[in-house]
């Protein structure tokens, strides 16, 4: 399986999360898993763009950075408080992984008859 680095913004990965979470650090890489019964790993993501750059590079498969790109998935995180004696809704996080949540199939509405 070839890997390709898929690049989408902070803001739009974290959600309501993007203001407390803090930059993954230089040489960190942050895993990311599918959900399911055994999650399964799949790559990892960092923020090998520079420090500029505010954005996540997805290292996965390319079938799954397709997928990703085209929204075929949500977001959750496993995270910790930067420092423990401030948590709350204020509290720094640092994030220790992401797994990536299949979203269920959009069924057509049924066409209604006169």
């Amino acid at each position: 399986m070839t890997y390709s680095p898929l690049s989408i913004s902070r803001r739009h990965v974290l959600g309501d999360l993007y203001t407390r979470c803090d930059a993954i650090a230089e040489a960190a890489e942050v895993p990311v898993y599918l959900a399911g019964e055994e999650p399964e790993l799949l790559g990892h993501v960092d923020q090998c763009l520079g420090h500029y750059a505010d954005a996540f590079s997805f290292h996965l498969g390319d079938d799954l950075c397709k997928k990703l790109s085209a929204g075929h998935f949500t977001y959750s995180f496993d995270y910790e408080y930067a420092d423990p004696d401030v948590t709350g809704s204020r509290g720094r996080i640092v994030l220790n992984s992401v797994t990536l949540n299949a979203r269920k199939a959009y069924e057509k509405p049924l066409v209604r008859r006169r």
